[in-house]
């Protein structure tokens, strides 16, 4: 998933344009760990990134994306980017 959510539109309001950009990336995110996992991966890792514009966007971690859309609708930013890329993990072994 790569997308900038633009916030601002004539007849919705800021708050409900917020809460739809959140809920476009955990729906997208319930979809991607439902899909099959390649042979030897035990669980969907993802490499995001978040920024005003694709250009600038900084590489984050999952975790962070709800907290960093909360910290645009502080500041009342008008336009935001989300990149949201499945990529397979594997579990690494403890060593005792």
């Amino acid at each position: 998933m790569k997308k900038t959510f633009n916030l601002i539109h004539e007849k919705i309001k800021y708050p409900r344009m917020i809460e739809a950009a959140k809920h476009e990336v955990r729906k997208y995110l319930k979809r991607s760990r439902r899909k099959a996992l390649p042979e030897g991966a035990d669980y969907w890792d993802f490499e995001c990134k978040f920024g005003t514009y694709e250009e600038d966007a900084q590489k984050v971690h999952l975790a962070e994306i709800d907290k960093l859309i909360n910290e645009a609708e502080s500041k009342k930013v008008e336009v935001f980017y989300v990149e949201v890329i499945p990529v397979p993990g594997v579990r690494k072994k403890k060593e005792d």
